[in-house]
């Protein structure tokens, strides 16, 4: 659905495209590099509004958050479109696709609410692709939810620009932030993008008191140095604060990078071990089945708190409080 953009100015015969980091400058006509938004007749239209490409009830853990209602389950869609060119993209069907090519299903904020409701999801979640290409749509929709008493999440890269941010914000529960590494050649080389952008943004969803987790999908050969791993876990330490939940995850071969192999288990642990050893609370390894990674414990004692098998809770000792039963450790999770 075609709907008059937000956050633009006119440049001369052009339009400065202000919803993400890319800022883009674009001529009568033309689209910018996510290609969800055209400047038409000198006004600047976002052309996935309510254009859902995806929809699924999920459970939160998939996002991934770990210490967000554990266990409930989270209306899920998706668009078209994406700011970043990631060369291992899981969703480059849809990321790298544009509205000509990929049937979409029209689904207004009103109907995904009310569906929302009806699947008796605790959430919603902007996710599958940037959240960020249909900002109007996820700000409209993140209003009516919480007249519902429905939380909202975004699945993000984190490259949206900083007036977005402003505006979305008070709107927003949660994010998951994919921090993809520690150095602007890796985002240059593998995203098209840069770092820094994504680190302030990082910093102000945590100033702005939205609950917050990192995932790092760790890619052999390119952010699995000691050094890489080591400048990300500082700056969770540093700059945001050990209670973050952080999510290393294993890569699989996948879309231009499929001759990279899948991330040693070795690495994971090492990443693990970094993480714990620089007082990181609550830590995480995820794409490794019937381990203990995926599992909450008490950063104090030890004790088993959340117990899950792949994206399910099999056990969870929190619901009715957030202190561990052990020791009474207040833990960092919304219940």
């Amino acid at each position: 659905m075609k709907r008059e953009a937000m956050l633009y100015d006119k440049v001369g015969k052009t339009l400065n495209c202000k919803i993400c980091q890319r800022r883009c400058i674009i001529s009568e006509g033309n689209r910018g590099f996510c290609t969800m938004r055209e400047n038409d007749g000198g006004k600047l239209y976002t052309l996935n509004y309510a254009a859902a490409s995806s929809v699924a009830v999920d459970p939160i853990e998939k996002k991934p958050l770990f210490h967000f209602y554990p266990g409930s389950t989270s209306f899920s869609l998706g668009t078209l479109g994406c700011n970043f060119r990631c060369k291992y993209c899981q969703n480059w069907t849809i990321s790298q696709a544009d509205l000509e090519t990929v049937p979409t299903n029209d689904i207004p904020p009103e109907r995904a609410v009310e569906l929302a409701k009806e699947y008796g999801c605790r959430s919603i979640s902007w996710t599958y692709n940037e959240p960020t290409m249909w900002f109007e749509y996820t700000l409209d929709s993140a209003k009516l939810a919480h007249k519902e008493d429905i939380k909202t999440v975004y699945v993000t890269n984190g490259y949206m620009s900083e007036e977005a941010l402003e505006l979305l914000a008070p709107h927003l529960d949660a994010a998951n932030v994919d921090l993809k590494g520690m150095s602007d050649r890796f985002y240059s080389e593998l995203c098209d993008a840069r770092l820094q952008p994504v680190l302030d943004n990082i910093k102000r969803m945590h100033e702005a008191k939205i609950h917050l987790e990192i995932t790092n999908l760790i890619i052999p050969g390119y952010n699995d140095s000691e050094e890489d791993l080591k400048a990300l876990i500082n700056f969770m330490a540093d700059e945001v604060g050990v209670e973050v939940p952080l999510h290393f995850t294993r890569f699989f071969p996948h879309y231009q990078m499929q001759d990279v192999p899948p991330t040693e288990i070795q690495t994971l642990e090492k990443a693990y071990k970094m993480a714990k050893e620089a007082d990181m609370k609550y830590v995480y390894v995820g794409n490794v089945p019937h381990t203990d990674g995926e599992n909450t414990r008490c950063p104090e004692c030890g004790e088993l708190l959340i117990e899950r098998d792949g994206f399910q809770v099999v056990d969870e000792k929190l619901e009715k409080t957030r202190k561990c039963p052990s020791c009474g450790t207040e833990i960092d999770i919304v219940t």
